[in-house]
């Protein structure tokens, strides 16, 4: 292994292609995919079915062969990697996947000690650990029963114990909690978290789970073998707090909230930056959430740039073009530092499908501005 810094990337994603079959039938399931995941950091995976999430899992986890790009765990290239370089980096990383894959002849105890034996670890140092997480996780009474003794909730304990238990640099949870009731999906994911802050473990998570998104420092949103969106949840919850406070967002459920925060990006500016230029295709819809800015005007008569107002927070622009389908009708200049949540277009069209309150203000705003 290579020198590997504590604050170096854990997972570096660049440009990765995957693609399924061959000839007529070869079909492309990954595209051009960059991807850039810190020691410490808990990532999300949403996206529909057939997006590419497990894909990307596997491919990280060294369980499929990387066919395009650049692909580096710990600081190691995969692409080209021997097997017997893919067997060490796969030391480093714990697996929790929906299907368990228990050994049914073994204990939920002897299913867990395997994951120890594979990375070497003494049986005298790994007995005492193994019983505290697997009774941490519920398992306590049931440490000494075999799978088919276990309901599906029990056998996924035993798996998350299993993937965990060797104290993994990297964590990839396929589903993680899909079979678990909430209180025990809420202590699988507490103990990841706290694996994350103490000991700098990277953990990527692909779910439909929406009870656990609290855990996660960043959500990625993989759409038709994209990653369309990545969102720092901190700043979805700024962008929620700020969408609520907006007439425009009046009649959106909590969940449509959060659906349009996630697909919203907050894009900064130096004074001076031209945000938009008239002129140019109206692709995206801007909200000032800091700072503020000029709207300007060439007038075509004199050749001079006319001011025609100053916007604040809580103030947007570039709706006029989206709608309308025209070029940009004026520029608008960074008066201050600013930053800006921008939908584009086709996420700003489907909230205008989607709520009322939405359409309306904008028109009652198109017929002020005009």
């Amino acid at each position: 292994m290579n020198k590997f810094s504590k604050d170096d990337p854990v997972i570096e994603v660049d440009g990765l292609n995957h693609f399924f079959g061959s000839g007529d039938s070869k079909t492309q399931a990954l595209f051009s995919n960059r991807l850039t995941v810190g020691p410490g950091e808990i990532v999300i995976m949403t996206g529909p079915s057939g997006s590419g999430k497990t894909t990307l899992l596997t491919l990280i986890g060294t369980l499929r062969t990387v066919q395009s790009g650049s692909l580096k765990i710990l600081g190691q290239e995969l692409n080209g990697m021997s097997q017997s370089g893919l067997t060490k980096i796969r030391k480093n990383i714990g697996f929790i996947f929906q299907a368990h894959n228990l050994f049914g002849s073994l204990t939920a105890y002897q299913n867990v000690k395997m994951a120890t034996e594979l990375v070497g670890q003494k049986s005298g140092e790994a007995k005492p650990r193994i019983e505290q997480l697997l009774t941490r996780l519920g398992m306590g009474e049931r440490i000494h029963y075999k799978p088919k003794s276990l309901s599906g909730g029990q056998k996924q304990r035993v798996a998350v114990a299993r993937g965990l238990i060797h104290s993994p640099r990297i964590v990839l949870a396929d589903e993680p909690t899909a079979a678990l009731d909430e209180e025990s999906g809420r202590a699988a994911v507490t103990l990841l978290r706290e694996m994350a802050d103490r000991d700098g473990c990277t953990v990527l998570i692909v779910t439909h789970d929406n009870r656990i998104l609290d855990v996660a420092d960043r959500i990625i949103n993989m759409v038709a073998g994209h990653i369309k969106n990545d969102s720092d949840i901190r700043e979805t919850e700024k962008i929620c707090e700020f969408l609520m406070a907006t007439e425009f967002f009046a009649d959106l459920t909590p969940r449509t909230l959060a659906d349009v925060a996630n697909n919203i990006e907050a894009r900064d500016f130096e004074p001076g930056d031209a945000i938009v230029n008239e002129g140019d295709d109206g692709l995206e819809f801007f909200m000032i959430n800091e700072g503020s800015v000029t709207v300007q005007r060439n007038d075509k008569m004199t050749g001079k740039t006319e001011t025609l107002k100053q916007l604040d927070k809580g103030s947007y622009f570039g709706e006029v073009a989206l709608i309308k389908n025209q070029p940009r009708n004026a520029s608008v200049i960074a008066k201050t530092r600013t930053r800006c949540y921008v939908l584009d277009r086709e996420e700003f069209r489907a909230v205008v499908d989607t709520s009322d309150s939405f359409e309306s203000e904008l028109r009652k705003a198109m017929f002020e501005r005009n």
